[in-house]
């Protein structure tokens, strides 16, 4: 018999499973979108938050005003958005879709397992010892590995950043913070990166407006408006290490993507790296 505590555990599963995938798709638009537009990553950012945002705002409750409380998470949320999805989409550009999309993924749990024991009192076993050795080197191989991008460097110091900033919300929310994908939050990233994003060019200069008005319109609904959600309402129930594992979808979602769509190439230290990237989250999530 199922119980009733199993329900809301299989549908954060899902949850979490659904936001990883529409992350891996959305990584492979966003590089379509950097390559034919003539956008950058922080106006192709504040797009997909501006296209989150008003979808909210136009919502029967999306519009009332929230607890001073909220407001502040709010604020927190938007920002750690802000900063992760701006640096993926600049590690995208620079060392390309595969590359920066598993340093990102491979960093983050790692940074979250540190962060645990530093922030959270969360004991680090000797298990989690070895799964960060084994992820750094996996990073190492990755690093070393040939780059689709022009700028690897950048790229994959870019790609940290948004593990870092990933991280630090899963820390949050497991810390018991607010974060949610709400109004707000959408309203100050796009606030943040409204600057950076002007001066890099707030309009298409390339390819057709069609295409790509379809391109920022699904990236600022489904990997952004839902797939928080989704990562949001799962984590509530599922374990950082566990959501963790599932988010291993987006990496390989992208790296399917970027070999099949885009032509980048899958050597043998990208796949060497993966490997190791692999081990490691599956010896923390057998925490």
């Amino acid at each position: 018999m199922t119980s009733y505590a199993a329900v809301p555990f299989r549908h954060g599963l899902l949850s979490i499973a659904a936001a990883a995938v529409a992350w891996g798709v959305g990584g492979a638009v966003a590089a379509l979108l950097l390559r034919t537009s003539g956008l950058g990553p922080v106006a192709v950012s504040f797009w997909r938050f501006a296209v989150a945002a008003l979808c909210l705002a136009l919502l029967p409750s999306g519009g009332r005003a929230a607890e001073p409380a909220r407001r502040g998470a709010a604020v927190l949320t938007g920002l750690g958005l802000a900063v992760s999805q701006c640096a993926y989409f600049g590690s995208v550009q620079y060392a390309g879709l595969g590359l920066g999309t598993l340093i990102t993924i491979g960093a983050g749990p790692v940074l979250t397992s540190l962060g645990g024991h530093v922030l959270l009192g969360e004991r680090l076993t000797r298990r989690a010892v070895v799964a960060v050795g084994l992820a750094l080197g996996g990073l190492a191989l990755l690093v070393a590995a040939p780059a689709a991008g022009p700028r690897p460097a950048l790229g994959v110091a870019l790609a940290v950043l948004a593990g870092a900033g990933q991280s630090g919300l899963t820390l949050w929310a497991r810390g018991g913070g607010s974060a949610r994908a709400s109004t707000g939050a959408f309203t100050t990233g796009l606030l943040c990166l409204l600057p950076l994003a002007a001066v890099q060019g707030l309009w298409p200069t390339e390819g057709h407006p069609a295409v790509t008005g379809g391109a920022l319109l699904f990236l600022g609904t489904v990997p952004t408006l839902l797939a928080y959600r989704w990562y949001f309402t799962g984590l509530s129930v599922v374990p950082g290490t566990t959501a963790a594992v599932l988010v291993l979808l987006e990496p390989a979602t992208a790296a399917v993507m970027g070999a099949g769509w885009l032509g980048e190439p899958l050597t043998a230290g990208l796949l060497a790296g993966s490997a190791l990237l692999l081990a490691a989250i599956a010896a923390l999530a057998r925490e």
